[in-house]
């Protein structure tokens, strides 16, 4: 299976930055989409960003003009840059991969849909 690993995050002044980033390990056979979502206190979890394997990229409209999503060339790692933040940008953040890896013990290729462990932005005075 495919294991994901966040680090970023914390706590920042409104209009401040922070970036996050999201790493993989596993045996990817290839990459459908990768992306952030976030869940606020009380909330359900919704879509930040994501990113096919194109490079189409989709965003929440309330995060349009303030946050960039990338990846490395390798695609190995994702990463989100918070910029102008806001107090209701507060939540923990998870990044979310879905493709294929493979499982030598299987003929193709498997599906897999991997979450990150979240990582806690809190944006305060």
């Amino acid at each position: 299976q495919v294991q994901l690993v966040e680090s970023g995050g914390g706590l920042v002044q409104p209009g401040g930055s922070l970036s996050l980033s999201c790493g993989a390990s596993g045996s990817i056979y290839s990459i459908v989409q990768q992306g952030w979502y976030r869940q606020a206190s009380g909330k359900e979890r919704e879509l930040v960003a994501t990113m096919n394997s194109g490079g189409s990229i989709n965003y929440a409209d309330s995060v349009k003009g303030r946050f960039t999503i990338s990846r490395a060339d390798t695609k190995n790692t994702v990463y989100l840059q918070m910029n102008s933040l806001k107090p209701e940008d507060t939540a923990v953040y998870y990044c979310n991969w879905r493709g294929y890896y493979s499982d030598y013990s299987a003929p193709v290729p498997r599906v897999f849909d991997s979450w990150g462990q979240g990582t806690q932005v809190t944006v305060s005075s």
